[in-house]
């Protein structure tokens, strides 16, 4: 049973099958999210056809995108997104003890000071007003380069794009990291300062 804001649609004719076959076979499962997003075709083809190509891009480590994208995705509140890009860790063979620390970086010790500094422009991006200082940049051109620091930038804006949606709507984790038996996502402790 769906607890989204706007009912999932049925997900029928060819076009439906094709994308629920596809569903199965890379992620296990239809997501929940695509009977939500299956009202609007339209839209549902644009974020996934961007989502596809930002898959291309590879000016900037994949291990620091997909943290960053994790940690737009804590910041917000996306539980899916945040659930999927963990389970996507380990589909690409990143690091898991560090994909599962992310809602806590601030607190864990598991991260670089180059990769904390990824997940705070990350946060800084997203916060309204953003927050983003020449400081941050300037670091992060300096030990990534000017492509890597304009991919990156992008990949946070898409983070954004696809989080804030999801929690408007109401759609929520589907579980795909725990159906491949990874550990529970970390959870920041009380005391966590955010800025």
């Amino acid at each position: 049973m769906s607890n989204t804001r706007i009912p999932p649609a049925e997900i029928t004719g060819f076009k439906g099958a094709m994308f629920k076959r596809i569903m199965k076979k890379t992620l296990g499962q239809v997501p929940s999210s695509l009977g939500v997003y299956w009202h609007n075709q339209k839209v549902l083809m644009s974020m996934g056809g961007l989502g596809g190509k930002l898959k291309k891009w590879d000016a900037c480590d994949e291990g620091l995108k997909t943290f960053a994208h994790m940690a737009v995705a804590s910041y917000i509140g996306c539980t899916w997104c945040l659930d999927f890009n963990y389970f996507e860790a380990h589909n690409k063979n990143l690091d898991l003890d560090k994909a599962r620390e992310v809602p806590r970086w601030r607190e864990s010790d598991v991260f670089t000071p180059l990769e904390r500094e990824v997940m705070d422009y990350a946060e800084a991006m997203s916060r309204t007003p953003v927050t983003v200082t020449d400081e941050m940049v300037a670091s992060l051109r300096q030990q990534l380069g000017d492509a890597a620091v304009v991919e990156l930038t992008a990949v946070v804006a898409f983070a954004n794009f696809t989080t804030r949606p999801n929690v408007a709507l109401g759609i929520e984790s589907d579980g795909f990291a725990a159906a491949c038996g990874l550990k529970p996502l970390a959870e920041p402790t009380a005391s966590a300062v955010r800025s």
